[in-house]
């Protein structure tokens, strides 16, 4: 009888043992996952403190200031220009008509032929 108690014992022990085991992936997983949710909970907490200022009046006026360059009335705009002399010209664009390349202009059929032929397209003298 006794060695009958002493082998169903051993044998709820090892199951227990067993079962676990085999819970410690599961609760290392739980714990990871419950990592995630209070990071993802921190994280969208701070996305709705900016989503409730970017309603606010406070963050209208200071895209307004900042970004908009607008100014209260009875105010200034003032914008520093760095320090160093004068700023560099910008550059005046050139015309197609101030621009000569010395090569004559292809025929619209040229450029139809390049695009459907890798050839070049052949010497054809057209009225």
């Amino acid at each position: 009888m006794f060695a009958v108690i002493l082998a169903v014992g051993l044998i709820l022990a090892i199951n227990f043992s067993s079962r676990i085991a085999a819970s410690q992936p599961l609760l290392e997983a739980y714990e990871s996952v419950r990592d995630e949710i209070g990071t993802l909970e921190a994280q969208q907490a701070q996305l709705l403190a900016e989503r409730d200022f970017a309603r606010s009046d406070a963050y209208i006026e200071q895209w307004a200031r900042d970004q908009g360059k607008m100014v209260r009335p009875g105010e200034r705009l003032i914008i520093p220009v760095p320090a160093g002399g004068t700023p560099e010209p910008t550059p005046e664009p050139v015309t197609s008509s101030e621009f000569q390349s010395g090569l004559p202009e292809p025929e619209p059929w040229e450029y139809w032929w390049q695009l459907f032929f890798d050839s070049p397209p052949p010497d054809i003298d057209l009225p």
